[in-house]
Parts: structure tokens; C-alpha cells; sequence
């Protein structure tokens, strides 16, 4: 006789991630706490005085918007994967491309003039040191991201990235929304504590 009151327990769904994008996550935790622990050494400096104040360079804001338009374009890419418009797939990453390209090059500009206005990467004043240091590693993760993007690019040339294959622009998407969102979080944090 069997028993029919018998209950059989249904396993559990699991948590799971593309190792892939569990690295790219790694990743991202990384780049926050090294920009965390610089926010907080800045904001330590600057309490011990000898801080030269200093107005941001004009172009950070420019940038600002620069950055902001291309997490749009590089959203519009990722919506046209996910309807195979491939064209548009590839028209939005290459503006993107010219777009992070655009951002580098303002950063080139915001130390030129902060040269112009004595302020230095080595002087007596930390202030200068820890602008030329936030700009710069997250432009070396800009270029990371310009890179990937440009990897992105090629496979949609391939006809890789599609609507059944958007692991790839899915990750770099979030990667460049998060270069966008960090640079934000900089550019308020520089405008409201220098």
C-alpha cells in the first residue's frame, strides 16, 4: 500500500550569476572601497589645515554631461540588442566609444588647467595631489571601459550580441553605468568638500 500522503520537498531555487558577471561585480566592490578609502584620506587631510581651496576646472561639468549622455547611448544599445535592432546596436556603442574618447580628453584639459592655476600634482598642499589622483585612476577605469566597450563593438560586428546572447553588452553596460555613477559621486564630492 502506498502511502499518498507522502510529501515530497521541492528543491529550492538557488541564487545564481554568470561567473562572468560575478568577476565584473568583484570587481566593481573593488573599485568602490579604493575610492571609498581615498574619500575618506581626503576628508582626513583636509581636516590637518594646510589646504589650498581652489575652484574645480569648468570642464568638470561638461564632462559631467558627457558622461551622463553616453550611459544613455550605451542603454539605447543594450534595448536594441534585446529587439536584435542590431544597426542601432552598433551605431549607440560607437557613440559611446566617441563619447568616453570625449570625457578622456576633458580630463586632459581639467589638468591643463589646473597647471594653469599653480595647482600641482606634488606641491605643499594635498588638495591638488588628491584631485590629479581621483582623476586619474578613474580615468585609467574610463580606458578599462573604453576598452570593453570596443570588445562589445567588435562582437556586434560578428552578429554576437543579439536578443539570445546579451551577456557580453549586459556587462558592459552595467560597468559603464557604474563609471558614470562613480564619476558623479567624485564630482559632487569634489564640488562640495574642496
Amino acid at each position: 500500500m502506498v502511502n499518498q500522503n507522502l510529501h515530497i520537498e521541492e528543491p529550492k531555487p538557488t541564487l545564481s550569476m554568470h561567473p562572468k558577471k560575478f568577476a565584473m561585480w568583484l570587481f566593481i566592490v573593488s573599485i568602490v572601497m579604493l575610492f571609498a578609502a581615498l574619500t575618506s584620506a581626503y576628508i582626513v587631510k583636509q581636516a590637518d589645515g594646510n589646504w589650498l581651496s581652489f575652484d574645480l576646472p569648468g570642464i568638470f561639468a561638461i564632462n559631467t554631461v558627457v558622461i551622463a549622455i553616453s550611459s544613455l547611448t550605451m542603454h539605447l544599445a543594450y534595448l536594441a540588442a534585446k529587439k536584435d535592432a542590431l544597426g542601432k546596436v552598433k551605431l549607440m556603442l560607437l557613440i559611446t566609444v566617441v563619447l568616453g574618447l570625449l570625457f578622456l580628453a576633458g580630463q586632459y584639459i581639467s589638468w591643463s588647467e589646473l597647471v594653469k592655476n599653480n595647482v600641482y600634482f606634488v606641491s605643499n598642499y594635498a588638495s591638488g595631489s588628491f584631485i590629479y589622483v581621483f582623476t586619474g585612476l578613474h580615468g585609467l577605469h574610463l580606458v578599462s571601459g573604453i576598452i570593453f566597450l570596443l570588445i562589445t563593438f567588435r562582437s556586434s560586428l560578428l552578429s554576437e550580441i543579439h536578443s539570445k546572447k546579451l551577456v557580453q553588452i549586459e556587462m558592459c553596460m552595467t560597468y559603464w553605468h557604474f563609471l558614470g555613477g562613480l564619476w558623479l559621486y567624485l564630482y559632487l564630492f569634489l564640488l562640495f568638500n574642496l
